[in-house]
């Protein structure tokens, strides 16, 4: 900050920075003198070690014997002028160098900083309101996805040939793949956690055989179907979000509307359609696991055999159960593909705004298949079923 006149000479001995105070009666004006060289690498003064707690109408600060400085003595300035400011006293320079004065001002502004202006706490109406507008504008999303689907749906059953068979068949073996071992696991562990507590209260009546029916009926109408459908909301459903807001933010859906070729047509549907045939399948093959999951504890932990078990089984489970749960699934299924491709269509245009759609996906299937099964639920028991 210092011109290159004022650098030292090599050899050249410096003399100590001095900061002296002149002052009249209190109330008069104050006269600070400085000299000497001001360098940060060497003790400097300090305003406040100078002034002390006196208090003056003005200050002045005049040059005397004043050799060679830097950032240290600009510093030095700018506390004082801050001091002046806070104390209401006037602070008068005109006597130092023309360069000087320039540093200072271009640092006119480096005083105290002011506060924040605190901004206005929202009434509880207000942040009513502005609840009820998101919802609004959630609804008004999901209601029109819901329509554009659905008129997909009845222009390709009207032309079969338009749709994007390819694709759908990729993405159904995608879900398979990304999903079975996973599936595997968690319906395998579902089947012992459920006989392992079932057979806890059961072995006190001696009725430990029916371990079998509450395993059965709990995997095959809920759990089977469930598990299944959360496990694919969390990995093809975020998938889905995860590619089309790629999609979004790459403009390749902007220029496939402006080829006059309908994004939902040719990106969602064949995704919606994919999940909502493989899912009955996960939702079978999960229904066997956890069946199998507790005849693994009725034969180790409770000495039951596995034909008692299997005997048992089937004479609980009938085809009506194991209907309810597939028939579940498949809205299950629709629910995870139809939050997938919502989430990723309507993402925002930025790289943090693909991970909240894909997070957003995962969420909004979750939902959608907890109040999926609700429904079913009151369905089949006013149904009696």
């Amino acid at each position: 900050m210092t011109a290159r006149s004022q650098l030292p000479k090599a050899g050249t001995e410096l003399k100590a920075a001095t900061a002296q105070l002149e002052a009249g009666p209190p109330g008069s004006e104050c006269l600070v003198k400085i000299g000497g060289d001001w360098r940060l690498s060497e003790p400097v003064p300090l305003w406040t070690g100078v002034l002390g707690k006196r208090t003056a109408g003005s200050v002045r600060v005049v040059p005397e014997d004043l050799g060679k400085w830097d950032t240290s003595l600009v510093l030095f300035l700018v506390h004082g002028r801050a001091w002046c400011a806070k104390s209401k006293n006037d602070f008068h320079a005109e006597a130092l160098p023309k360069n000087l004065q320039a540093l200072l001002q271009q640092v006119a502004g480096t005083g105290e900083p002011k506060p924040l202006a605190k901004a206005d706490a929202k009434s509880g109406w207000v942040l009513a309101g502005d609840m009820a507008k998101m919802w609004a504008s959630h609804a008004t999303e999901i209601v029109s996805f819901i329509g554009e689907c659905t008129l997909g749906f009845m222009g390709a059953a009207k032309k079969p040939r338009r749709f994007r068979w390819t694709d759908c068949l990729v993405e159904m073996q995608q879900c398979w793949a990304t999903s079975l071992p996973i599936v595997s696991v968690v319906s395998f562990l579902v089947g012992v956690i459920l006989a392992f507590q079932a057979a806890i209260q059961l072995r006190q009546f001696g009725a430990a055989v029916y371990v079998a029916d509450l395993v059965g009926l709990a995997v095959v109408r809920e759990m089977g179907p469930m598990m299944a459908s959360m496990i694919v909301a969390g990995g093809t459903g975020a998938g889905f979000a995860a590619q089309l807001g790629n999609m979004k933010v790459g403009e390749e859906i902007d220029a496939l509307e402006t080829l006059g070729v309908s994004a939902v047509d040719f990106l969602a549907l064949p995704r919606l359609l994919a999940v909502t045939l493989m899912m009955p399948v996960l939702a079978a093959y999960a229904n066997v696991l956890g069946v199998l999951g507790g005849m693994f504890v009725s034969v180790n932990v409770l000495d039951i055999p596995a034909a008692a078990y299997w005997v048992e089984t089937q004479n609980s489970v009938g085809v009506l159960d194991v209907t309810t749960g597939l028939i579940k699934s498949i809205f299950f299924g629709l629910a995870v593909g139809f939050a997938g491709c919502l989430r990723g269509m309507k993402c925002e245009r930025s790289a943090a705004g693909v991970g909240t759609a894909t997070s957003s996906a995962v969420v909004t299937g979750v939902i959608l298949i907890v109040l999926a099964d609700a429904l079913f639920g009151t369905i089949f028991n006013v149904l009696r079923i």
